[in-house]
């Protein structure tokens, strides 16, 4: 059943990501979706859960109130598809790969194709996280192992992302730039990994808070191709 409550307190992305984070951790909760504007959230549950209840999961600064009934349903809301909702993340993709590939047309080079390709994810998926630097970390570390236990890292990645992609871009320690985005991209698919295996609907974080964008298996293949590009441009330098 999905219900539509009203939630005062929340002024911002955070807010938003707050209140996600604490309703979702309730079991009986599949899908929690909050509107800053309308001041409510949409609530997907296997099964009734108490206005009570609600309100303990969440901090004391949001109040949430009795759904509106005419907002209730009882069967599953239409929803876009998932593709649909993703459309801005592979229009993104089709540039980069167009702009890679004239960057190393002549003469062609696979190899730094792929170093500008990763390059320009780097500094334009930062893009969109600096955009709401507040918001980005209270979305990244729903699903971010390491953003869960070291808050602060959260704050830092877009910056880190910043630095990566330029030492793509100018060919700076490129070995390390590979191995970091190993362990950064990696540790997130774990994350990624497990909420898609919890079933979970929240916001992925991988364009920052701007678009919404739903976390799906896309956002699972969008993290492996960087982690294949990068192990294969290991495995050429040490040849």
């Amino acid at each position: 059943m999905t219900h539509t409550y009203t939630v005062t307190g929340m002024t911002c992305n955070g807010c938003k990501a707050s209140v996600e984070k604490a309703l979702l951790s309730l079991t009986e909760v599949e899908k929690a979706e909050a509107n800053i504007e309308k001041a409510e959230v949409v609530i997907t549950m296997k099964s009734h859960i108490s206005i009570e209840k609600l309100q303990q999961a969440l901090p004391e600064k949001y109040k949430i109130l009795q759904p509106n009934v005419f907002n209730t349903t009882i069967t599953k809301t239409e929803e876009k598809s998932d593709w649909k909702q993703l459309f801005p993340l592979f229009l993104i993709f089709g540039y980069l790969i167009i702009a890679a590939t004239l960057l190393n047309s002549k003469p062609w080079s696979f190899s730094g194709f792929m170093l500008d390709f990763m390059g320009l994810f780097y500094i334009v998926f930062s893009f969109f996280k600096l955009l709401d630097l507040k918001g980005f970390p209270e979305s990244f570390k729903m699903y971010d192992p390491l953003a869960k236990v070291v808050p602060v890292y959260g704050w830092v990645y877009p910056f880190i992302e910043v630095a990566l992609g330029l030492m793509f871009l100018m060919r700076f320690k490129i070995t390390v730039a590979l191995i970091l985005t190993l362990i950064i991209l990696g540790i997130t698919t774990i994350g990624v990994t497990k909420t898609l295996l919890d079933k979970k609907a929240i916001q992925c974080a991988c364009l920052g808070t701007a678009l919404k964008l739903p976390m799906t298996k896309a956002t699972f293949i969008e993290n492996s191709i960087m982690i294949i590009m990068a192990i294969v441009m290991l495995f050429q330098l040490t040849q």
